[in-house]
């Protein structure tokens, strides 16, 4: 599988995959500075700065990890400041994350709390 663009992303995904998303996507999108950049990599939506900020990863996308939902991934989770345990982090000693298997899940308090928490990390890295 290769996925190029977000349009041949959103052909292979299930209603609720689209759903959950398209409203991470703009989340994100709205809480990035103009620095920040967005592009598929590893088939799926990736957004970084000076280096990795967060990654969406539906379950339809093999190599992620997980079966159902779709998982919201923090690259530097484990150097963020998550003082509301958010995210889990599973066998992985860097990527936090947070799995979501309905949109109405979605809380973007706690998700722009730590995306501010991840842009200031990344700002660090230049």
């Amino acid at each position: 599988m290769k996925i190029r663009n977000l349009v041949d992303l959103f052909t292979i995904l299930p209603e609720e995959e689209k759903i959950i998303v398209d409203v991470l996507r703009q989340i994100i999108i709205e809480s990035l500075p103009e620095y920040c950049k967005e592009k598929i990599s590893y088939n799926v939506p990736f957004f970084y700065g000076n280096k990795g900020i967060c990654i969406i990863w539906p379950s339809t996308v093999p190599r992620g990890g997980i079966k159902k939902g779709v998982l919201l991934g923090f690259w530097y989770g484990h150097k963020l400041n998550d003082y509301d345990h958010f995210l889990s982090h599973g066998t992985n000693k860097q990527i936090f994350y947070k799995i979501y298997q309905t949109a109405e899940e979605i809380d973007e308090n706690p998700i722009k709390k730590l995306l501010k928490e991840a842009i200031k990390l990344d700002s660090s890295f230049a």
